[in-house]
């Protein structure tokens, strides 16, 4: 009896050992990917996924922490100032989709187009009503590049709030209270509540939202389980995990397009 149970208690602390826990974007989760891709992780490995959605900021502030075993975020600049300062030893690409400026189909402030920066001028100029996510995510460093770039950071209209939020609440305002959003193309896809709403500008290359994976480095955080997180890491640039994020579709319009191997 002592060598059963001994063994059953192996045996539930291997299976409790594969598992990893994943910093990442409320973006990747509130489209819907992660439902989609985690349990096809987990089909392939038997590693079970742990996600903590927050703002890429807030994710890579987990990350430094040792909180986390891998990282999924989408702000570059901020991704390789990590693998810089030694929080991982590598950044691999991963998939991309776009930011979108949506807005009352009306659009009082004239901004539909396709040049985000003429965008933000007219809003800046209209004071009319923006949302901004105001969180350090992904989507709020790309949205204040963008104001920079218009050369309105420091007079971003009287309508300007932050709700220091996640993308689909900063929606769900914008959809109450008829204001223009930054959203990533993939939350605003799946997005239900659009109320008056609408695409405005999008195709702009500056709107380009890249997305990358890491492990956090296991020198500097002994305790982490590098070696569940590199396996993630290997499967999500593999052909197979690649294959998965191209097949997440909503009414047939894809939301993520891999780019492991660009």
């Amino acid at each position: 009896m002592g060598w059963a149970l001994l063994a059953s208690s192996l045996i539930a602390s291997t299976a409790w050992s594969q598992s990893i826990t994943m910093a990442s974007t409320t973006s990747t989760e509130q489209s819907g990917l992660f439902g989609l891709l985690i349990p096809e992780f987990k089909k392939a490995t038997g590693i079970d996924t742990k996600v903590v959605a927050v703002g890429t900021g807030q994710a890579i502030d987990m990350a430094r922490r040792g909180d986390a075993d891998v990282l999924f975020v989408h702000d570059t600049v901020a991704e390789e100032k990590f693998v810089a300062e030694g929080g991982s030893v590598k950044r691999y690409p991963v998939m991309y989709n776009d930011f979108v400026l949506v807005g009352p189909k009306n659009d009082p402030a004239g901004t539909r187009g396709k040049d985000i920066v003429e965008a933000l001028k007219k809003i800046s100029a209209a004071n009319a009503p923006f949302i901004s996510r105001g969180d350090k995510s992904g989507t709020h460093a790309a949205e204040l590049r963008y104001w920079t770039q218009a050369g309105v950071a420091d007079k971003k209209g009287a309508g300007y709030k932050e709700c220091g939020c996640g993308m689909g609440p900063a929606l769900n305002i914008g959809a109450s209270s008829n204001a223009y959003v930054l959203a990533d193309r993939g939350t605003w896809l799946s997005f239900k509540n659009r109320a008056d709403l609408a695409v405005l500008v999008e195709g702009d290359a500056r709107l380009f939202n890249q997305y990358g994976v890491m492990v956090v480095n296991p020198a500097k955080y002994p305790h982490l389980k590098a070696a569940e997180a590199q396996k993630f890491v290997d499967w999500i640039v593999s052909p197979a995990g690649q294959a998965v994020v191209a097949s997440y579709k909503i009414s047939g319009e894809q939301l993520f397009f891999p780019n492991a191997n660009k």
